[in-house]
């Protein structure tokens, strides 16, 4: 960092939280004021959504007061650490209001909003501010003595700033197109294989049987107790731990063993079982590929005889064809869920093994193809995330300056 840079405090060179009086000053109580509840500020964006103008008298009392070329900033988890700020433009009259976990910043002309802004993107901002976080869980927010007494490093010329942040500002439009075709990218190779899948199922050939699941697979489910948890013990897997691309042990709670070996009395899970979530995210069939030790509650298990493919029923289990009717059919308001019953009874066409092989190994090497290409954008966002933080940490590091740029 160079002699033309400096380091301050924030409340030395922002007004934090203006008065709200000043909005008398100019308006009057019938006039209309842009509303930003915390929905409309976004994400590590500069814009805010402005789709909501309410009248002062509605907004005074209770809510946030900001103005032009104010900057916001959500100070309540999880808003403050995944970035929600922004800053005010375009407002009604020139004023907004809007939710009271919002930290409002008004330059004292010595430091730009837009460099502000990209201070407070800053990853090493938010992981400081997430340290100093109190309050309950849930409802922990950021000390206001924490921003008051930030350290912001500066160019004092603020020709210097407006360089750095067209700087930041291109950059970061170039990223940010990098970013989205590489997620359309993303998505074309998830739909390349969805759209082969959905093309198998829904073509069953001459020779295909239509039967009922019950009447190829012995069809049962896990528990519907809730036996007693502990810290360790045996896992027991909940439809919530099964996702697309496999089981998942995140948060995953612990049954001790007289329970473990209750429950698998009628519903014990082996290699080559198919399990399927019944409830709130119906589907995400999975393969048992390893001898398993957990029990199972509310999740459908499938087993699977040798005159059958349980990566066939997976596919089919996946397709539209059997989602498409099963979430329309499904039961409940507030959690959707399908019934051991139901499952037992669902329909399904079925082709000789031979078939269902070659179907099930046409299916795996697209599925492989299709990963790999997932895995490389999936890298390539997270290289994009990376050169954004990196670029920023340059920036308020003194390192993108005319000597250094």
């Amino acid at each position: 960092m160079n002699n033309n840079w400096k380091v301050e405090s924030i409340k030395k060179l922002f007004k934090i939280r203006p008065p709200k009086k000043e909005a008398l000053d100019v308006l009057n109580k019938n006039e209309l004021v842009s509303f930003v509840p915390m929905a409309n500020l976004n994400e590590q964006n500069k814009e805010l959504i402005l789709n909501q103008k309410r009248q002062l008298s509605d907004v005074y009392s209770g809510y946030t007061y900001f103005a032009e070329n104010d900057v916001l900033l959500a100070k309540i988890t999880p808003c403050f650490e995944n970035g929600k700020l922004g800053i005010a433009r375009n407002l009604e009259n020139g004023i907004g209001f809007g939710s009271s976990e919002f930290f409002v910043f008004r330059t004292k002309g010595r430091i730009i909003s837009e460099y502000l802004f990209y201070f407070l993107s800053n990853e090493q901002f938010r992981t400081d501010g997430k340290r100093q976080m109190t309050g309950a869980v849930g409802h922990k927010r950021v000390p206001k003595e924490f921003i008051e007494n930030y350290k912001l490093p500066f160019p004092t010329s603020l020709d210097e700033q407006k360089r750095i942040v067209k700087i930041l500002d291109e950059a970061f439009a170039a990223i940010d197109k990098a970013k989205a075709n590489a997620e359309k990218n993303l998505q074309n190779s998830r739909e390349l294989f969805d759209s082969y899948l959905n093309k198998v199922f829904a073509n069953p050939g001459e020779d295909w049987e239509e039967k009922k699941l019950k009447e190829i697979y012995d069809v049962r489910d896990g528990t519907h107790n809730s036996p007693k948890y502990h810290p360790e013990g045996y896992a027991l897997i909940t439809s919530k731990n099964l996702k697309r691309d496999g089981l998942i042990f995140d948060k995953v709670k612990y049954i001790s063993q007289t329970d473990y070996i209750n429950i698998n009395r009628r519903s014990a899970v082996h290699k080559g079982d198919v399990l399927f979530a019944m409830i709130g995210t119906i589907g995400n069939p999975i393969v048992i590929e390893v001898e398993p030790k957990f029990a199972i509650k509310n999740v459908a298990l499938f087993k699977i005889s040798p005159e059958q493919d349980s990566y066939f029923l997976k596919y089919y289990l996946e397709s539209d064809v059997a989602m498409t009717k099963m979430i329309s059919e499904a039961k409940g308001t507030t959690q959707k869920f399908v019934g051991l019953g139901y499952l037992r009874n669902f329909p399904i066409f079925v082709p000789h093994i031979d078939e269902q092989k070659i179907i099930v190994k046409n299916l795996k090497i697209l599925s492989d193809k299709t990963k790999k290409l997932e895995t490389t954008y999936q890298q390539k966002l997270a290289d994009l995330d990376e050169l954004k933080k990196s670029i920023l940490q340059k920036a308020f590091e003194g390192q993108l300056t005319r000597n250094n740029g």
